[in-house]
């Protein structure tokens, strides 16, 4: 018994060492739950990116939302207005009735097929006699695709000679017809077929060696490395005074977006294939009459880039977190809250509620704001300023206010979310005393979204000349469409007056070949436009 009580008593150095391994082992252990739940954030994130759902909208039930089962009893008013038929109004936005395929279809021309008996078999089976037509009847409608046609056109100048000048003189007087200027020299390359396979490769999104192949189904023998040239030289000869036009404009607006994306250039000097590069984006904010997009191609992320780009714009200059725009002077930051929206979202687990989850309660405050957003994003400037003054502005108080509260595991995408909101507050919050400035920098991410979906297909540029000319002709395509004009149609506009106003045409002829210009909505305006603009504005 005296042996056994020996064994169950520790010296006091002992005991302390056994605590220093219960604390080192408790000490491990948290580290190790802090991994587990590290882990866990980001493999649910894995999940969520490749099989949850893309948009930002919000999955589990809000506190505001439990009054739905009796929302019949809370919101009876006698006194409401009936909606009309033709007409649903939904905040700001107006809903029409649902079009019918003769009005989807009506800017098409139609042509009449007339389904006849034959004139031999036009005789009366009772009498024998012979039919005559007494009118038509409408059967269906059915749309049909003509595949495009190909021509070599012979250019030949016809000579003229006077008569009277031979016989009075006995030398004649001759003239020729001035030929139409070329788009390069020694070429076959013609407007309509640039502007085509730039439309195809831009806009489509078709790499040039699915291009080739289509050409030569047409039977035409033309190489991929053919076409490049031709896209690279008329972007270097021809479009790039346009460009630099539209950026005069841009930088003259009041709000710019910018954002930037990853481009892989395979012959890039004093960089191996496998490195990155970077298509910078830069745009007009929404509901300018004068829509600008314009990409720039650039070899590096440097904070050098933008503040090079947009020297001399002193506006709004709205973008995500990326430290790198702060290095452009003399303009007003604003910050995103999408991208603070998003990092809640992110560290939200699954059948995340606000009682269990800080990051939901976060979100919360965004989706608030953004609701407050969406009733006055028709207001002019000033009053909208008002508005988020007397709505906004306490909800935004109270936003911060509450993060000073959360104390994340260092670490985790909690902390990760509360340290943007925090580090980013100045930015985010300068929209209040500007009324023109939205409150995200959606437009910019749906502005360069083409130029990724195109990067899926041709996957790289070749070299840096085909990168810049990539640049140029995503800057023309995309700001055609955000203007309402159809891309194919400008382009070949664009490349067909250009060649006559000679290398270093004036401000005054380049401003009446911007997708702006009135004569250009005129002509190229697509029918269905609003297609296009609505994902801008949105």
């Amino acid at each position: 018994m005296a042996n056994q009580q020996q064994k169950t008593t520790y010296t006091a150095a002992e005991v302390a060492v056994l605590e220093e391994t219960i604390l080192k082992q408790k000490s491990e252990i948290d580290e190790l739950k802090r991994k587990l739940e590290h882990m866990n954030e980001v493999f649910a994130n894995a999940q969520r990116a490749r099989f949850g759902q893309s948009s930002e909208k919000n999955t589990y039930v809000l506190q505001e939302q439990t009054s739905l089962f009796n929302e019949a009893e809370s919101s009876q008013d006698h006194k409401a207005e009936e909606p009309k038929p033709d007409t649903i109004f939904i905040e700001a936005h107006e809903w029409k009735k649902k079009r019918t395929q003769a009005q989807m279809m009506n800017d098409l021309p139609e042509e009449e097929v007339l389904l006849e008996i034959p004139e031999e078999q036009r005789l009366c089976g009772k009498c024998g006699g012979k039919m005559k037509p007494i009118g038509k009847k409408f059967l269906r409608h059915e749309m049909q695709i003509i595949p495009k046609q190909i021509k070599l056109l012979a250019y030949y100048a016809v000579t003229y000679a006077c008569d009277r000048c031979e016989k009075d003189t006995g030398f004649a007087h001759i003239i020729s017809v001035k030929p139409p200027f070329p788009l390069m020299k020694h070429s076959l390359a013609s407007p309509s077929t640039v502007a085509y396979i730039m439309t195809q490769k831009y806009v489509d999104g078709l790499p040039l060696a699915r291009h080739e192949k289509i050409w030569a189904r047409e039977g035409v023998s033309l190489s991929r490395a053919t076409m490049a040239n031709w896209v690279i030289q008329c972007s270097e000869v021809w479009l790039k005074p346009l460009y630099r036009h539209m950026k005069q404009e841009l930088l003259a607006h009041s709000v710019i977006h910018a954002d930037e994306t990853v481009v892989q250039v395979l012959k890039e000097d004093g960089k191996p294939a496998t490195s990155e590069s970077r298509m910078w984006l830069y745009a007009s904010a929404a509901l300018l009459k004068h829509q600008v997009r314009l990409f720039e191609y650039q070899p590096d992320r440097s904070d050098k880039r933008p503040e090079s780009f947009l020297k001399g714009f002193t506006g709004c200059l709205v973008t995500d977190g990326y430290a790198g725009y702060n290095q452009v002077q003399k303009v007003t930051h604003c910050g995103c809250w999408a991208h603070a929206r998003r990092k809640w979202r992110e560290a939200m687990p699954d059948g995340a509620t606000e009682k269990t989850s800080k990051a939901a309660i976060g979100f919360r405050y965004c989706n608030k704001l953004f609701a407050e957003e969406r009733k006055c994003v028709l207001y002019k400037p000033q009053y909208r300023k008002e508005y988020r003054q007397g709505k906004e502005l306490p909800l935004l108080e109270e936003y911060f206010a509450w993060l000073n509260t959360v104390h994340p595991e260092k670490g985790s995408k909690l902390e990760e979310a509360v340290r943007y909101s925090i580090n980013q507050k100045q930015q985010l919050c300068a929209f209040l005393d500007k009324g023109e400035v939205p409150i995200s920098n959606n437009l910019a991410e749906n502005a360069i979204r083409p130029f990724t979906l195109g990067r899926k297909n041709w996957l790289f540029c070749d070299t840096p000349k085909g990168a810049e000319a990539s640049a140029v002709a995503y800057s023309l395509v995309e700001s055609a469409k955000a203007n309402g004009i159809e891309p194919f149609a400008y382009l070949q506009h664009v490349l067909v007056q250009l060649p006559y106003l000679g290398k270093s045409p004036s401000h005054e002829e380049l401003e009446t070949l911007m997708p702006w210009a009135p004569d250009i909505q005129q002509e190229y305006k697509m029918p269905n436009s609003d297609a296009y603009e609505k994902v801008y504005l949105n």
